[in-house]
């Protein structure tokens, strides 16, 4: 089964497990850079650097560029007990690429170079003050996790931190300057954005600093985004300054959807949760957030998407809702849809976040894949027992008078078919014992329009949904 030639979420391919990503455009393309996961990793990032790349104009061309950096290429992980976390780019007053990352093990700041966007990055130093002593080693520094980098006017601006909730060690957020040698500290660390114990009368509450710092400029604004206490949400602050005066502004996405009341109770939590990181970027005049959702029953198998932004007139962002089509466009009303694109995903037990155990237990669905990490086989949705609902968005239906459904497993009973997660059945699709993939189709109308489709398995046993085809007469 081939992916769907349009823009789709998650945008890689359904076996690529790139999460935290970083969004940049250079030259024509779309880049982004994050950590790599593997499917049924046990812990986060797993893999090397990789990085993918698309045309502005063609944003569901994704191209793989390959590894561009290996985690045996820092001095301090030649046992590799170190894994490569969330990344971020930026170019240097050189010209050149520079990227900035924390080894999982340890509590400074690591950065690479490389000529092009998407080359073979080379180890070039860590980031240090002036007598040597490495940022986060130094008297009174807290360590570096998850860097953030902008760069202007010769002066790279570090934003850096963790600050796990009720964690009184731990103050916010911070901003380091450093200078045009790209290592060198020009300014000690400042705090941009409070933790959860430092948090009290500044406008964050409720969704204070956790990780995840990115930067953006837009204009002459500021954009410090960040993952809050609540884990699934993307906040963002913003300043006239890039290291003093951030406020407040809102989430950009929830990936369970939370806060969003347009089209469920706004605590309604429509997909599986756990942390989040991304950034937002302009892309041919039009800006995106890029986040990241779980996959697998598990924390550590996340996969990249992307949502168009809209802005008020006030000049705040609205927060964007998960799509299965990116908020691009919607999908065509016609065809073959892997369900791996699902947006959302949820039985009648309310759950928000994927246990920190390790692995959802065996009453909730989830999206997989057969095989191994790397196996290019395309994920689905397991496990649909007795209420469990996916829900996918937009299609823009026109005469669609039949639907196939292509399952398996030990099930028995109906996919109810509605275009609102609590609206009316507009039919239902008999689900009987398969040991192989097997398609069923009935006659089933959609309305003509923009919809979302809600498939809900009633029934006994556990389901396994491969793929659904909309057709006309």
């Amino acid at each position: 089964m081939e992916q769907c030639k349009q823009v789709v979420n998650p945008y890689l391919p359904s076996w690529e497990y790139v999460p935290d990503g970083e969004p940049y455009v250079f030259d024509g393309r779309v880049y982004v850079y994050g950590s790599h996961d593997f499917f049924n990793g046990d812990v986060y990032c797993m893999g090397d650097y990789v990085c993918w790349s698309a045309p502005v104009n063609d944003l569901g061309d994704w191209r793989y560029e390959g590894v561009i950096y290996r985690k045996d290429q820092d001095p301090r992980n030649v046992d590799l007990q170190g894994n490569l976390y969330a990344p971020d780019v930026t170019v240097g007053p050189d010209g050149r690429y520079y990227l900035y990352y924390v080894l999982s093990n340890c509590g400074v700041v690591s950065v690479a170079v490389c000529d092009t966007p998407a080359g073979q990055y080379q180890f070039y130093g860590y980031v240090h003050y002036a007598d040597g002593t490495l940022l986060g080693e130094g008297e009174g520094d807290e360590p570096q996790f998850d860097p953030g980098v902008l760069t202007e006017e010769g002066k790279t601006y570090l934003y850096t931190g963790f600050c796990g909730v009720g964690d009184k060690t731990r103050h916010g957020a911070m901003c380091t300057v450093l200078g045009g040698d790209m290592l060198t500290v020009v300014q000690p660390p400042v705090f941009v954005a409070p933790s959860s114990t430092t948090g009290q009368g500044t406008g964050f509450e409720g969704h204070e600093f956790f990780e995840a710092s990115s930067i953006r400029k837009k204009e002459d604004v500021y954009y410090f985004i960040y993952s809050s206490v609540k884990f699934h949400e993307l906040c963002y602050a913003t300043s006239k300054e890039p290291t003093r005066g951030f406020v407040y502004q809102g989430v950009l996405i929830s990936s369970g959807d939370l806060h969003i009341d347009s089209y469920k109770p706004a605590e309604k939590c429509a997909y599986y949760t756990a942390n989040n990181h991304g950034s937002m970027v302009e892309i041919s005049g039009d800006w995106y957030v890029f986040y990241h959702r779980h996959t697998n029953g598990t924390n550590f198998s996340r996969q990249g998407c992307f949502e168009k932004l809209s802005f008020a007139q006030d000049g705040s962002i609205l927060q964007a809702q998960m799509t299965s089509c990116g908020s691009v466009a919607p999908l065509r009303g016609e065809g073959e849809y892997p369900t791996y694109i699902a947006c959302n995903l949820f039985t009648g037990e309310e759950m928000t976040y994927v246990p920190w155990s390790g692995w959802m237990d065996d009453r909730f669905p989830k999206i997989t894949q057969w095989g191994g990490d790397g196996d290019e086989n395309p994920g689905y949705i397991a496990n649909m027992r007795n209420t469990a609902t996916a829900g996918f968005k937009f299609f823009d239906c026109r005469g669609v008078r039949r639907i196939s459904v292509r399952t398996k497993g030990y099930a028995t009973g109906c996919l109810e078919v509605r275009t609102a997660w609590d609206g009316p059945v507009l039919g239902s699709i008999p689900i009987a014992y398969a040991n192989v993939w097997h398609d069923t189709a009935v006659d089933l109308s959609i309305p003509d329009g923009v919809n979302a489709l809600y498939f809900t398995f009633n029934g006994s046993g556990h389901l396994q949904f491969a793929a659904f085809t909309l057709m006309g007469q």
